[in-house]
């Protein structure tokens, strides 16, 4: 079978089996062929319901006969990072402490399934979803599609790694700590990390029963796309309230909005204060906002005014309070244990982010590196990271992420070429609250200017294409 199906982006699958071009087997058919021939290399897929996506396949095609039609997706078949439950598939998380098989549906991929997505297996995650690379006890170690030896980040390695091998054509990761947008910068993929709330996090990395959720703030749920008009596709459809996780407000996303490159105001900063950042990524951010100013837009080199220190430290007392709570044998002190320090902990948690909103309003976006390297040689976790010669501590990826984390707002990584090894590189837009689909934009209005190039396919697919 051709490979034609697996290189098309989900929106535009849709549309071909919405006007009967192809029917949903055969797309199906296709993406299971894909992932047969490359994931014994790049093992981004975990988990698979064959049998399970065949039937829906079959029901697809058949409904579109009599003229129904599910929603956007319908059709399309798909993969989710291995921490949302999807009902009949086996869920893990990437421990044996979670492995199971999910009963019902978590409220992200019920909402794929009522749009009319085939949802076929899980993708690759380290245990725990922490860590910048994608191994675990249970299914070993996932490969980046531009180089097997390298890694394609974590937490959602795998995720990212089938999407530029065309294994899967979109997918829902999690940002705890760039967890999406590392991925996608290491794979050359479109990675959103959504505003905090704005997608629920019900059915995802879901607690054992008596235990309460301790994930409510710091983390997210985004898409993970080769094109823009996806990562709007897949936002619509699983963002707002499901009336079970009551942080999620009932803010609408922005209309789409046109932006001229013209009427832009732009910040840009190569680097954040403590990060160590390789010089192909510093360079092609000033190269990318440089041809941004010569193409009309408002750019000027600025930061948040913040106590940087402060908010890596908050971080890191969040993320451990937030992991460790309900483990007694946690390395957490009888403070951190307590509400008074978390109550204290939201105070200076709001400082920052209101610094940054106003920030913002003298910005439509900020451009910066979204890690600290092109993707890295595979390495046992916490192992030194080489940026220009020099060791750089395994863990700064995250300090590139924290500012998003921290303060809930969104961050958008875009692809931005190859170096000068041929590996991807990216840049991150980050946005006030709520401004998802200004990002979108902005990145929009980048590409159509050619400043940007769009999703490059890695060599293995671009091989099959010849």
């Amino acid at each position: 079978m051709r490979d034609g199906p697996c290189v098309l982006p989900a929106r535009i699958l849709a549309h071909r089996l919405r006007r009967r071009q192809l029917t949903a087997v055969e797309a199906l058919e296709a993406h299971l062929e894909r992932i047969e021939k490359h994931n014994p290399a790049l093992h981004a897929v975990v988990s698979l319901d064959p049998d399970g996506a065949r039937k829906r396949a079959a029901e697809a095609d058949a409904a579109l006969r009599r003229g129904e039609i599910w929603g956007p997706l319908h059709g399309v078949p798909m993969t989710l990072k291995d921490a949302h439950d999807v009902a009949g598939l086996r869920t893990t998380v990437g421990t044996p402490l979670f492995d199971r098989v999910a009963d019902e549906d978590g409220t992200v991929a019920a909402r794929l399934r009522a749009a009319g997505a085939i949802l076929i297996g899980h993708t690759n995650v380290p245990a725990f979803l922490g860590d910048h690379q994608s191994a675990n006890p249970i299914f070993g170690r996932t490969a980046n599609p531009w180089d097997t030896e390298r890694t394609p980040g974590g937490s959602s390695g795998g995720a990212a790694a089938a999407v530029a091998a065309g294994m899967t054509p979109l997918e829902v990761g999690s940002d705890f700590n760039g967890s999406v947008r590392l991925p996608a910068c290491f794979c050359g993929v479109y990675g959103l990390k959504t505003t905090e709330h704005r997608v629920p996090l019900t059915g995802f990395f879901r607690p054992p029963p008596g235990v309460p959720r301790s994930v409510r703030i710091v983390s997210c749920l985004g898409p993970l796309a080769r094109d823009l008009d996806d990562l709007r596709l897949a936002l619509a459809i699983i963002a707002g309230p499901d009336g079970q996780d009551g942080d999620v407000p009932p803010v609408p996303l922005e209309p789409r909005r046109r932006r001229r490159l013209a009427d832009l105001r732009l910040a840009v900063a190569t680097t954040l204060p403590g990060a160590s950042v390789a010089r192909s990524l510093r360079q092609r951010v000033e190269r990318v906002t440089a041809r941004a100013s010569d193409a009309g837009a408002k750019v000027e080199e600025r930061l948040p005014d913040l106590d940087w220190e402060a908010l890596y430290e908050l971080f890191g007392d969040l993320a451990g309070t937030i992991a460790g709570l309900f483990d007694p044998n946690a390395n957490l002190s009888d403070e951190h244990r307590t509400l008074a320090w978390y109550f204290e902990a939201l105070e200076r948690r709001d400082g920052l982010t209101f610094a940054c909103q106003r920030f913002f309003e003298d910005f439509d976006g900020l451009i910066l590196p979204p890690a600290m390297t092109p993707a890295f040689t595979h390495r046992k976790t916490g192992d030194a990271i080489e940026v220009d010669g020099r060791p750089a501590s395994y863990w700064g990826n995250g300090l590139l992420a924290q500012l998003c984390n921290v303060t809930g707002l969104p961050g958008l990584a875009v692809p931005a070429g190859l170096d000068d090894d041929g590996l991807p590189i990216g840049i991150q837009i980050v946005g006030p609250l709520w401004s998802e689909m200004r990002l979108l934009e902005i990145a929009r209005a980048l590409e159509q200017a050619e400043i940007l190039p769009g999703f490059q396919a890695p060599p293995l697919v671009r091989k099959e294409k010849e």
